[in-house]
């Protein structure tokens, strides 16, 4: 078994898409209309999906925006330098809601981004 990928509910699709592509750049792997349900899938990852898990953004029509809840943590993704990664989705826009620095409690460099949705995304800085 393993893990094939995560859905998050997205109110704009296409501005969803240009987050992860453009500002985290993930690829967009396919897109799906569904006519007769009212809804379009966009699966977005840094691989193909038959070598690893993706995110699959999911778009009902008509609903513009979701109660995120308190059940939802994050979406992690493994850079380099975490505080570089900040500064470029600063430079393209993106949202950074925490600075990279050590975790609480630990060392492990970590940061914080935020889709245009509210979706947290967690850098985790690779260990040297």
């Amino acid at each position: 078994m393993r893990i094939l990928h995560t859905m998050l509910r997205v109110g704009n699709l296409d501005r969803s898409i240009a987050f992860y592509t453009e500002v985290l750049g993930m690829k967009l792997l396919r897109r799906n209309d569904y006519p007769e349900g009212k809804f379009t899938l966009a699966f977005v990852g840094y691989q193909d999906e038959k070598d690893g898990a993706v995110l699959e953004l999911t778009y009902n029509w008509d609903v513009e925006k979701y109660d995120l809840g308190t059940g939802y943590g994050h979406v992690a993704v493994e850079v380099d330098n975490a505080e570089k990664a900040c500064e470029l989705v600063k430079k393209k826009g993106g949202s950074v809601i925490r600075e990279a620095g050590p975790m609480k409690h630990g060392t492990t460099v970590i940061a914080f981004v935020s889709d245009p949705d509210g979706y947290k995304i967690e850098f985790i800085q690779k260990k040297s």
